[in-house]
């Protein structure tokens, strides 16, 4: 049939994510570092994707497409999210307790003060948005390369939180979903989201974005962005 549908130009795109992470029928996904049309029959025409695109790269044309097939839409949501418990072991949420520690360890090249993480699993898209221990926590969530480029990420940012990690650019995962439910049903008290300085990495930051506004609750928060040598370069 021919309808409105949108086309994205690769030239144009430069790989944030963020029109992945609206694309709420999750008909855009990320291939080889630039946004992607998956599926016309996912498209629903209404374009949420356009306004987030820093690089005008998405517009609408009339064109023969598939129908968009809401009940496809529906059953691939689904399948992900059954896909996700699936009986692995490491799916398993848990709390860790980690021992007390007053003073760090020192050697004459490091300086450690033992893991600092206190749950399991820390993938966004394997947390379960009703896990007990997400009820009055502080919640941090990072991309996953912060962690590698920050030499002191443990005591700087995951000591006293809970960890959420994940990469805009290669999961296919429409992240503020899953946070608005976190937020919206437990009592986070404090949200940090620290980022990687580079453009793609802001579709973490945006999807935290969104899911305060779809919250409606009003949490102190902050996003910090990191170099790609490990430095602080951004505290807002």
């Amino acid at each position: 049939m021919l309808r409105k549908i949108i086309t994205i130009d690769q030239e144009k795109c430069n790989g944030c994510g963020f029109c992945a992470a609206a694309c709420h029928e999750q008909a855009i996904g990320m291939i080889d570092g630039k946004a992607t049309l998956l599926r016309d029959d996912y498209c629903d025409g209404l374009g949420d994707c356009l306004p987030v695109c820093p690089t005008n790269a998405i517009s609408f044309e009339l064109r023969e497409a598939a129908a968009y097939d809401e009940a496809a839409v529906l059953a691939n949501q689904a399948r992900q999210q059954e896909a996700l418990p699936c009986g692995c072991p490491g799916t398993q949420a848990k709390l860790l307790h980690q021992p007390a520690t007053t003073e760090a360890s020192s050697t004459a090249d490091t300086i450690t003060t033992g893991s600092q993480l206190r749950q399991w699993p820390v993938q966004i898209k394997l947390v379960n948005p009703h896990a007990q221990y997400l009820q009055g926590c502080k919640l941090l969530i990072a991309a996953d390369c912060t962690a590698f480029a920050y030499d002191d990420f443990h005591r700087r940012f995951i000591k006293n939180h809970i960890t959420l990690i994940g990469c805009p650019k290669l999961d296919n995962e429409d992240y503020s979903r899953k946070l608005t439910e976190i937020l919206t049903h437990n009592d986070i008290k404090s949200l940090t989201v620290v980022r990687m300085d580079v453009p793609c990495c802001g579709g973490i930051e945006q999807a935290a974005k969104t899911a305060l506004q779809q919250s409606g609750k009003f949490i102190p928060w902050q996003v910090v962005t990191i170099s790609t040598d490990g430095q602080i370069v951004d505290e807002i």
